[in-house]
C-alpha cells in the first residue's frame, strides 16, 4: 500500500473520529484530531480547538443537543499538508417560541490538515453551509418565526441560525454557503494551503 493511500485512509479516520467523539462526549479523545494551533469555526462559536472543547462541555450541561451525520468525502494531498471535504449533516433539538424542533442543516466540512511529527491533525474546520429546515416534533403543533429575524441569517443556515440565537448564541452572519464571495475565498485559501502558504482566514493566520 503507498503512502498516498495511507495518508488518506488515516485522514478519513480522523474526519469520521471528529463527528463520532464530539458527538458522544469523549472530550479527550476529541482533542487528539486537532493540532494545538487548531481553530474551529462555527455558527455559534469560533476559536481554538481548546475553546470550541470548552463551549462543547458547557452546551452539554445546559442540554444543548447538535449531532452530526456524514457523508462522502474527498481529499487533496500535498506532501505533509492536506484539504479534505465531507458530506455532512448537522441537527440540532432545541425550543424555539416554545415548541420543541429540530433542525436539519446539509453542507460540506471543509478542512485544513498537516501531518506534524508522523500524525495527522487538524489545523482549521470551516464548515459550507448549503441549505437547512425547521420541523416542529409535535406535527400539530403550531409555530410562527419572525421573518425579519429568520432573513438577517444567510439562506444556507437561517433556520439553524434562528433557533441558535433564541438559545442565547451569538450566531455569526457570513459563513461560507454553496456559492458566493465568501466560498470562493475559502476554496482559494485551500489552495494556498496546498501551495504551503499559511492559513489567513476570519482575522487570523496561522500554519
Amino acid at each position: 500500500m503507498d503512502q498516498q493511500l495511507l495518508d488518506k485512509l488515516a485522514l478519513h479516520e480522523l474526519i469520521q473520529n471528529w463527528a463520532i467523539w464530539r458527538d458522544a462526549g469523549f472530550w479527550e479523545k476529541f482533542r487528539t484530531v486537532w493540532h494545538d494551533d487548531g481553530r474551529m469555526m462555527a455558527t455559534w462559536t469560533q476559536g481554538t480547538a481548546d475553546e470550541f472543547i470548552e463551549m462543547n462541555k458547557q452546551g452539554w450541561e445546559r442540554g444543548v443537543s447538535i449531532l452530526h451525520f456524514l457523508g462522502g468525502f474527498t481529499c487533496e494531498l500535498a506532501g505533509d499538508r492536506a484539504i479534505t471535504q465531507t458530506k455532512m449533516t448537522i441537527s440540532q433539538r432545541g425550543e424555539v417560541h416554545g415548541v420543541l424542533v429540530d433542525v436539519v442543516c446539509t453542507g460540506r466540512f471543509y478542512d485544513f490538515l498537516e501531518k506534524r511529527n508522523g500524525q495527522w491533525g487538524m489545523c482549521l474546520r470551516q464548515p459550507i453551509y448549503e441549505k437547512d429546515r425547521l420541523d416542529p416534533i409535535d406535527p400539530n403543533a403550531t409555530l410562527t418565526l419572525d421573518q425579519d429575524s429568520l432573513n438577517q441569517f444567510p439562506v444556507g443556515y437561517q433556520h439553524l441560525a434562528y433557533l441558535q440565537s433564541q438559545v442565547g448564541y451569538p450566531v455569526k452572519k457570513d459563513m461560507p454557503g454553496l456559492k458566493g464571495a465568501d466560498v470562493e475565498k475559502l476554496y482559494a485559501t485551500g489552495d494556498q494551503w496546498l501551495l504551503g502558504n499559511s492559513i489567513q482566514w476570519a482575522g487570523h493566520e496561522w500554519g
